[in-house]
């Protein structure tokens, strides 16, 4: 139990924080909250009439539900779900190959936003649709390529789904791209039959109950209200002094500006009975309305489309914020008195009937909601933005066969992204972005593992056999050495253009000390070994190439074992002035710190990338965020460092491993100084890095990796080994 609690720490951390928020919601809101729609899904509980505003897929839930319990009854089981849809999402996750800490980071926004919590306690048919896409999720994903089985499941999960929301239908869309789309199938008569097996699932639901609504309303449909799309959209944009309609027609045009109008308020404008004003005897309004849609469509398609893309484009800002025109964020707020979405005596109504008690707000539990919710306890949308694009970014990376987590993250990246853009079609509402809290942190999740996938080997503790060959050949090569208290260690891949300047532009002695350079050969294909043997340093040649990571660690024992006490790092390229090391030796010497970096923000930097000029500083401000000090650099090469420091902190990273370890020294407590360092162009070769995005996922893997094992595993262990 102990070994499952701490493999699972992260998640079980914030389902107790999840947990505890969605207590506090149940208690401070009796016995639960009822928007609009909620009296509207009551209303309809026992007829389940296909005529309605609303379908019936969440009535067909909320049925049993209450006659099991009353509306607190209900809210708790939403609760409940929404919690067991996260923990899916990182089982998922898991299974696809996340580490548990990207697993757990894509199931806190589930867990943690307001938003969501809050919409829990609503009696309304988000968390149903939610956990259908868990379930569509699982059945696409989880077992690899899906066979026909599972996608006729898929299918009819898409179909219900567009019964419990209508936007639902919009998933259809990435669902059959992804059927053709996995391992090709496009190409074959399978992958073409295995998309019809789906879409004729997701019929199999849908056309029987269109067919009901027609014998209900005598107009096919998903509704009977026609909660008319086309009608709102265009009337909110309709510049009608300059349409050609006729006085028909002209009676559907909005009497606000065209900047005030809300979507919303004309989308559902065929309940009101005296709309849209006088009309001739027998007018059928919705006919009507539709000719003056597509009257608009047709004369000011690019103001609609500018609409809808700006509404789109609200899903991710940063902050929840109202425009005049939208429907207001406050109806998705914890609020200190009960909301009034009906008249008081209605709502008692309601609550008596189900519950045997009037609604409540318990207001000091409500202002901590409340102010949890308002001061950043949400998922801002930028931030689901960029998982939506870190799960497309996958696109960019080379496509290995059958490969769970790259389709896994452009599915549910297409799949988030598309039904907001389906939403935005509709109109905009902060409401319609918390489906995406299951979609898009996936996709980041997802997204992240397969561009880091290629690097996530890691070394196996030292001395494993590699290094063991290696130390053999360094033994062979050098018989007898005893290298100098001052040793410079360069971890070296066919670097044959450029070792030889480097060697030659080294100081013979630094601070009074001699100084010899170990150069660890990372079984390159070149004559780097040589060259510097003939440049006068000491080499040891690893038979395999394995990362720089691994040959710097082989050189920090190598350079320990054999007598150094302070060890100095660079590359084999140039880029670091070799003048400069008395800046990182002297406070070594001194005992004034323990682990000297140079800083290329602190000095002079020559930068030819853009992206990792913005790199560099995203990282300093993400590793002075986890240890809590200020750092500037994380990738600095040129450093200084007590070699019993450099062999003490575990190293077991091929490559990204300049954050590992000056992340594994700080967790240690070592005194870390930074100095102002010179960073010129490379002089020779080419650099090793690779792609600026993949290089930086990779990077953030492997630095928070880092702090996870030092600062809160390591340290945790230590805690307990206190206690006992």
């Amino acid at each position: 139990m102990s070994r499952f609690l701490r493999r699972h720490a992260f998640l079980l951390v914030l389902l107790a924080l999840g947990a505890t928020l969605r207590v506090l919601a149940w208690v401070a809101y009796r016995p639960a909250i009822l928007y609009i729609d909620s009296f509207r899904y009551l209303d309809n509980l026992h007829a389940l009439r296909a005529d309605q505003l609303n379908p019936i897929g969440y009535d067909l839930l909320l049925r049993p539900l209450l006659a099991v319990g009353g509306l607190a009854f209900v809210a708790a089981v939403q609760h409940l779900a929404g919690m067991a849809v996260a923990v899916g999402l990182y089982a998922l996750a898991r299974r696809l190959g996340a580490r548990r800490w990207v697993s757990a980071l894509a199931a806190a926004p589930l867990l943690l936003d307001a938003y969501q919590v809050q919409i829990e306690q609503n009696i309304m048919s988000e968390v149903l649709f939610e956990a259908l896409l868990l379930g569509l999720l699982w059945l696409l994903l989880a077992k690899g390529k899906p066979n026909w089985r599972r996608i006729a499941l898929a299918g009819l999960i898409v179909g219900f789904a567009v019964l419990v929301r209508l936007v639902g239908v919009a998933l259809a869309v990435p669902f059959l791209l992804y059927v053709l789309a996995a391992g090709r199938a496009w190409r074959t008569w399978r992958g073409w039959r295995n998309a019809g097996i789906g879409l004729l699932a997701m019929l199999v639901v849908v056309v029987p109950y269109a067919a009901e609504v027609k014998a209900q309303t005598g107009k096919w449909g998903l509704t009977g209200p026609s909660g008319n799309m086309l009608y709102g959209r265009t009337a909110a944009v309709a510049d009608c002094p300059n349409l050609k309609l006729d006085p028909v027609l002209r009676v559907f045009c909005p009497t606000q500006e065209i900047g005030l109008r809300r979507v919303d308020d004309y989308t559902h404008a065929d309940l009101d009975p005296a709309w849209p004003g006088p009309l001739p005897p027998g007018a059928d309004k919705t006919a009507l309305a539709n000719e003056f849609a597509a009257i608009v469509l047709k004369a000011q398609w690019w103001d609609v489309a500018k609409a809808i893309l700006g509404d789109f484009a609200k899903s991710f800002r940063f902050t929840r914020t109202n425009a005049v025109n939208d429907v207001e964020v406050e109806r998705w707020q914890f609020q200190l008195t009960y909301p009034q979405w009906a008249d008081p005596p209605v709502i008692s109504g309601y609550t008596t009937q189900y519950d045997g008690i009037g609604p409540s707000v318990n207001e000091p539990i409500a202002v901590v909601l409340r102010d949890y919710q308002l001061n950043g306890g949400f998922v801002p949308g930028t931030v689901l933005g960029f998982f939506g694009l870190l799960g497309l970014s996958t696109l960019l990376r080379r496509k290995r066969p059958h490969d769970p987590a790259r389709s896994g993250a452009l599915f549910a990246a297409g799949a988030g992204l598309f039904l907001l853009f389906a939403c935005a079609v509709f109109e905009f509402s902060w409401r319609y972005q918390l489906p995406a809290l299951v979609l898009l942190p996936m996709a980041g999740a997802l997204g992240f593992t397969t561009l880091t996938s290629a690097s996530r080997r890691r070394l196996a503790a030292y001395p494993d056999t590699t290094d063991e060959v290696a130390a053999g050949d360094f033994r062979e090569r050098h018989p007898g050495i005893q290298l100098s208290e001052l040793t410079v260690v360069i971890a070296a891949y066919n670097e044959a253009g450029g070792i030889g300047q480097v060697l030659d532009d080294m100081p013979e002695t630094c601070l009074g000390l001699p100084v010899d350079v170990l150069v660890v050969v990372d079984g390159g294909t070149d004559d780097t070994a040589t060259i510097a043997e003939k440049h006068g340093a000491y080499v040891c040649v690893a038979p395999t190439n394995r990362g720089q990571g691994a040959a710097l660690r082989l050189g920090y024992h190598l350079a320990a074992a054999y007598g150094a006490m302070y060890i100095v790092t660079t590359d084999g390229d140039g880029q670091y002035d070799n003048s400069e090391m008395a800046e990182l030796v002297r406070p070594l010497i001194d005992n004034t710190a323990d682990f000297v970096t140079g800083s290329r923000r602190l000095g002079h930097e020559e930068a030819a990338n853009r992206m990792r000029w913005v790199g560099v500083r995203v990282f300093a401000w993400l590793a002075s965020l986890l240890t809590l000090r200020r750092i500037t650099d994380t990738s600095f090469g040129f450093r200084g460092m007590h070699a019993e420091l450099a062999t003490a902190v575990p190293l077991n990273e091929p490559q990204y491993q300049s954050s590992e370890l000056l992340l594994g020294v700080t967790a240690r407590g070592a005194r870390v100084l930074e100095r102002p360092m010179s960073m010129r162009l490379r002089k020779a070769g080419k650099s090793k890095k690779g792609g600026s995005l993949v290089y930086g996922a990779n990077y953030a893997r492997v630095m928070t990796g880092t702090w996870w094992r030092g600062y809160v595993l390591r340290r945790g262990r230590k805690r307990s080994d206190r206690a006992a």
